[in-house]
């Protein structure tokens, strides 16, 4: 889907204009994800050093227009969401990736999803500016701040209270992980690309450019990645309880 000349110039123009907060405050949030998912690894050197060059290099190539062409087949959007997602699926589905996992602190990966908070209110100004639709934003179908609300609110009652059931804890997990894909789903469908869906009077331009590409390549694998690792720390906790329990009876019937 090639964009007319004037169009590109009028999208950079806009981007460039944009008040310099909204930049600091999407900045801020991506270190503050990289910063809580570091927490969740114990400040893992090897962890730091992978996401910062990861960071960086979607940065320059994001700076030199690099997403800003939209009439590619396939598009080069995917080069910010492919390759964290297959690193996803390599670490849940090998011995090595899956030990790793399982020595995460899920107190810190909880605390992870309070980012989505800054998240939404600057997917919500983007939208003011016309540069991403609000289609994705908490005036349309996006309910993930939310999420972010609550986060603190589950941490405080499931671990430091103690006072809600892991079945509760659980279906938060999966409630929000539906609330993260609704929206991701739908802004990659409302990106200017061959493939766009939605959005059309209003697309999500700002995906394209620095630092939002960050949105994409860092922060949604984050939050992604946190609940997944939550709830495959719970399922395999209380398979546990049950082969731990269903021994005992056999034991004491013996």
């Amino acid at each position: 889907m090639r964009l007319p000349s004037f169009v590109v110039i009028l999208n950079s123009y806009v981007m460039e204009t944009l008040p310099i907060f909204i930049h600091l405050l999407f900045g801020a949030t991506v270190l503050l994800s990289i910063f809580l998912l570091s927490r969740a690894t114990r400040y893992s050197g090897n962890f730091l050093l992978f996401i910062s060059l990861w960071a960086i290099l979607q940065s320059i190539w994001s700076l030199t227009g690099f997403y800003t062409v939209t009439d590619t087949i396939p598009p080069r959007f995917l080069g910010l969401i492919l390759p964290p997602l297959l690193l996803i699926v390599i670490a849940f589905n090998t011995q090595k990736g899956k030990n790793g996992i399982d020595q995460l602190d899920i107190k810190a990966l909880v605390l992870v999803h309070v980012v989505r908070i800054p998240v939404e209110l600057v997917l919500f100004w983007l939208s003011e500016y016309k540069v991403v639709p609000a289609l994705i934003t908490f005036e349309g179908i996006n309910l993930d701040i939310l999420s972010g609300i609550s986060a603190p609110i589950i941490y405080y009652l499931f671990f430091v209270k103690k006072l809600l059931p892991k079945s509760f804890f659980l279906a938060w997990n999966f409630v929000c992980l539906f609330l993260v894909l609704n929206v991701v789903i739908h802004a990659i469908l409302s990106v200017p690309t061959a493939f766009q869906q939605f959005a059309f009077d209003q697309p999500a331009i700002a995906i394209g450019y620095f630092p939002f590409v960050l949105l994409p390549a860092c922060v949604v694998p984050i939050v992604l990645f946190s609940h997944l690792v939550i709830i495959r720390r719970l399922l395999i906790k209380s398979k546990t309880t049950v082969s731990l329990s269903r021994t005992k009876i056999s034991t004491s019937r013996t």
